[in-house]
């Protein structure tokens, strides 16, 4: 598989690093905290105009007809930036909704396209796994409508979502539908999680009413969807964790060749210099993982979920691993809350747990080796 970027591809990556060098910071990213807004509206407004929620919606629904590789690239820098933008949830939602035949296809892509709109996917529940086995939520039909009751949690932006992409049991299969946030029963509560520069909820539907036009998908086609679903968030959060990393990487650098011990810069004891090469291993590997399992979703002759499941329990682990060098060869200042370094540590071990950690992940390689082998 070819790894070279196209010069539109460094061109997205150029545009969208210079917009959030000039207007993301992590000073932008503390001032979320405890703060009204649940994430950066002004960036997310650039961000709407260079196109990156339009990236993977087709043009025909007024989009830029990419593919996950260009949402993967602009996820990377986000990480990188520590921005707080809705961008993964919202590329989730719209890439489900583009490849259904839903009621509000059209209108929805317009909207998630141009930014005005955004989405969450509300499919994680407490205490249960990242898998369609995992889904006790339930819809029943009523008349020509359906009744959605369960809960949900670490549903990223849904205090601020329009529209949340909801999977839930419909006689007993998996069904998808899409919920107006203000319906009537869906109560959207803020959780407070390691992460303070991020928003993840809790949403309770009790006993939602939707009229039949909310149906996305149900039974083979909802499992399908879901799973794609799956594997594209675990996809752009492993990107985000490779930003992540590159710029721990980068704080850390700098620091060690300024800061002076025994007369020396400590970047120059050996030690150290293998801490950094070690570093700058797990990012590449992480990189190289997560390319590749982004540009296996658009392909027919790749196995998309064992790339996505590589990618995410070796990203989540060497990421981690390397926020942790980090911390430790920035020494006491490391630890302090005035330091930048611990806001990106935060999101590295959310990251890392989110769309199934690396345990997880390597179950489902183990299970499908076992069929495979069957």
């Amino acid at each position: 598989m070819n790894f070279d970027l196209t010069d539109e591809q460094r061109g997205l990556i150029d545009v969208t690093r210079e917009l959030l060098e000039r207007h993301s910071s992590v000073t932008a990213a503390r001032a979320l905290i405890d703060g009204p807004t649940g994430y950066d509206e002004q960036l997310w407004r650039k961000g709407a105009e260079l196109g990156w929620p339009a990236l993977a919606i087709p043009e025909a629904d007024g989009g830029l007809g990419q593919q996950s590789i260009e949402l993967a690239l602009v996820a990377t820098e986000l990480g990188r930036g520590l921005a707080s933008t809705p961008f993964l949830p919202t590329a989730v939602v719209a890439d489900a909704v583009s490849r259904s035949a839903a009621a509000c296809r059209t209108e929805l892509l317009a909207a998630l396209a141009s930014g005005t709109q955004t989405a969450a996917w509300a499919f994680a529940e407490a205490g249960r796994p990242w898998s369609v086995e995992g889904i006790q939520t339930t819809a029943t039909r009523d008349g020509s409508g359906y009744v959605i009751s369960g809960a949900k949690a670490s549903v990223q932006d849904a205090d601020s979502a329009a529209t949340l992409l909801v999977d839930a049991v419909l006689g007993g299969r998996p069904a998808r539908f899409l919920v107006p946030a203000d319906t009537t029963g869906v109560k959207i509560e803020r959780q407070h999680t390691l992460d303070v520069t991020r928003r993840y909820c809790d949403v309770v539907f009790d006993a939602v009413a939707l009229d039949g036009a909310v149906l996305l998908a149900e039974g083979a086609a909802a499992e399908d969807s879901i799973a794609r679903s799956g594997r594209l968030a675990a996809v752009l959060t492993c990107a985000e964790l490779v930003g992540i990393g590159e710029r721990l990487l980068e704080l850390t650098v700098a620091y060690v060749k300024e800061r002076v011990q025994f007369g020396k810069a400590v970047g120059s004891f050996q030690a150290v210099k293998h801490k950094c090469a070690d570093m700058r291993i797990w990012i590449q590997s992480s990189a190289a993982a997560t390319y590749f399992a982004a540009m296996t979703l658009d392909s027919e002759h790749r196995d998309s979920a064992h790339a996505a499941s590589v990618a995410k329990a070796y990203a989540s682990e060497a990421v981690n691993r390397l926020a942790g060098e980090a911390l430790q060869l920035h020494g006491g200042i490391g630890f302090t809350w005035e330091h930048d370094l611990h806001l990106y540590l935060r999101r590295a071990r959310v990251g890392a747990a989110l769309y199934g950690d690396a345990d997880h992940h390597r179950e489902q390689l183990c299970r499908a080796q076992v069929l495979a082998s069957a």
